[in-house]
């Protein structure tokens, strides 16, 4: 999910409907990479004051989508969006205000802005949020917040949360220290394609921390992991592949190439 991220519209007359309607066409122009047919819907609709048209165009203004990449236009257009009550265009302003672009850097009003996301049900602003939380550089550090937020995120197939939960239970963060759930969460998280899930559940099987020790198994995940930009991959990959013969780091290299099944709902 990102910047035009295509969340539901519900609405109960005829002209909620229409828009409802207009939006999915203009979305499937942008699934085409026709931006420039999608804000010819889009623009009238934000004028109109409809939301998430407003979010859409901010994101085109940000991203230079259909049109000249242009933050000041992004961050009104946003804005606006965000104050009509957005959840998604309040997510995206937040990150304005977190990365300080187009606007003075601010991450109390950052946290401010994903929290109301969150609590909008917005899963990146769960998962951003706890991220905050458990960081505790930009606003205050709280353990129990952040878990609570990762696991909405995380029961919205958000695999980052995911990996956040194990990390969560292996650091004993205002939970138990549980070897078992912290796998189990990664392993989750890896299904779904998470680098740093894969590495730490490829750390695991080479511990035999919560799951059984399987060479095979940790250096499949392990390489996976590497593949897709994990630096958390590297430690364990010498003490991994070290204990295994040559058919046995075949094996795994070849697991490690095979596509992932998708993931169960």
């Amino acid at each position: 999910m990102g910047l035009l991220d295509r969340a539901a519209m519900r609405g109960g007359s005829a002209g909620e409907h229409n828009i409802a309607a207009r939006m999915a066409e203009a979305y499937d122009a942008a699934g085409r990479g026709d931006y420039p047919a999608a804000l010819a819907t889009w623009g009238p609709l934000a004028q109109a004051g409809v939301a998430r048209a407003q979010n859409n165009v901010g994101a085109c203004f940000a991203e230079g989508l259909g049109v000249e990449r242009d933050q000041g236009l992004a961050l009104r257009w946003l804005t606006l969006a965000a104050e009509a009550g957005d959840p998604v265009g309040r997510r995206n302003l937040a990150a304005f205000y977190f990365k300080g672009e187009g606007v003075e850097q601010d991450h109390a009003r950052a946290a401010e802005l994903y929290r109301a996301a969150a609590e909008a049900g917005d899963a990146p602003a769960q998962d951003m949020l706890s991220w905050m939380l458990l960081e505790g550089d930009s606003i205050s550090f709280d353990a129990v917040e952040a878990r609570r937020w990762a696991v909405a995120a995380a029961e919205q197939g958000v695999a980052a949360a995911m990996t956040r939960l194990g990390m969560i239970y292996h650091n004993a963060l205002a939970v138990d220290r549980d070897p078992a759930a912290a796998a189990a969460w990664w392993g989750k998280a890896a299904a779904r394609g998470d680098a740093d899930g894969q590495a730490m559940l490829g750390a695991a099987h080479v511990l035999g921390a919560g799951v059984a020790r399987d060479r095979i198994a940790a250096l499949a995940w392990l390489l996976r992991a590497r593949a897709g930009g994990s630096a958390l991959a590297e430690p364990f990959l010498k003490p991994a592949r070290d204990a295994l013969s040559a058919d046995d780091i075949a094996e795994a290299e070849r697991r490690a190439a095979t596509p992932l099944p998708e993931p169960l709902p």
